[in-house]
């Protein structure tokens, strides 16, 4: 046998359970301990450090005041779930809580059930503070999307530029050719656009751009879609759309721009169209036949569409 008396038993115990607590207070990651029904039983220092309460001001109250009240319900009925269940792991969890301030953090949650000295089962709850990754990945997503926006917007009006817009084109007249369907497009430009540039200047003109894309837009079906080809020639692509459909559609639009006044200067503002319909051709000679079409429309004194 050991030769070893209960004494020294109950030293090595001692001591070791002194060590654990001393390990968990000073360990670099929040922990928290909670009884079956969800109130603060032991916090260590990180975990106090990261909320911004004392020791005192935690233990006895409900963990989920840590989170927003919208979410509370949620999460307590989480903590039931695994105190009640099977697992002694609970699956690692990303969680916005709120600190004292009311600062809204991230944190990474992982949590293991444990049995108290009276034989109930507690929750003890690790985390780790992620909220600067969190921060840098919405930087990257909204740096990505800034990128993404460059490569295919147009910058002034939001709408698909030219490389993207033909693109799309293509896409559109594959699946043309694929399911049999129709297509039309239309390619109209603003008349006389350099008369209001050389009288009210290029920030009047952007404006006039903006706002008759706009109304374009809202003068189409959400299924059309409208591309800035350069200055202020446009194209719309009418999917599943006849040439008898799309002259119609294409008057409203011409009928809605000499009628609507735009900007501060309640200028009067008229359209030239071109529509051609798709045949089995590429799109570079649906686009020529659009464009001849429009300049016909120009020639005829703007104002109005012509049909290829």
């Amino acid at each position: 046998m050991l030769d070893i008396n209960l004494e020294q038993v109950y030293q090595l115990f001692t001591r070791s359970k002194r060590n654990t607590e001393n390990i968990i207070q000073t360990a670099p990651l929040g922990i928290c301990v909670t009884s079956p029904d969800g109130y603060f039983e032991m916090v260590n220092s990180a975990y106090c450090q990261f909320y911004g309460y004392t020791e005192s001001e935690l233990i006895g109250k409900h963990f989920t005041q840590m989170v927003s009240p919208t979410y509370r319900d949620r999460l307590a009925a989480l903590h039931d779930e695994f105190i009640q269940g099977d697992s002694n792991q609970e699956l690692r969890q990303e969680w916005e809580v709120l600190n004292k301030k009311g600062e809204a953090r991230t944190i990474i949650a992982e949590a293991a059930r444990i049995e108290g000295d009276d034989g109930l089962p507690r929750k003890v709850t690790f985390i780790v503070d992620i909220t600067e990754r969190k921060q840098l990945e919405e930087r990257l997503k909204l740096a990505n999307e800034r990128l993404d926006q460059l490569a295919h917007r147009d910058e002034l009006t939001g709408l698909f530029n030219r490389r993207a817009g033909l693109k799309r084109l293509e896409e559109e007249l594959q699946r043309c050719q694929r399911y049999e369907s129709t297509l039309s497009v239309a390619i109209f430009d603003l008349d006389r656009f350099k008369t209001i540039n050389d009288t009210y200047g290029h920030g009047i003109g952007d404006d006039v751009l903006k706002e008759v894309t706009s109304l374009v837009s809202q003068t189409l079906r959400t299924t059309d879609i409208q591309v800035r080809l350069g200055g202020e020639e446009f194209l719309v692509i009418m999917p599943q759309v006849d040439i008898r459909a799309a002259q119609r559609a294409i008057e409203r639009v011409c009928n809605a721009v000499a009628s609507t006044p735009f900007t501060k200067q309640q200028l009067i503002v008229t359209v030239s169209a071109g529509i051609a319909c798709y045949v089995d051709t590429s799109n570079r000679c649906l686009l020529d036949r659009a464009d001849n079409a429009m300049y016909q429309a120009k020639e005829a004194g703007g104002n109005g569409a012509v049909t290829a």
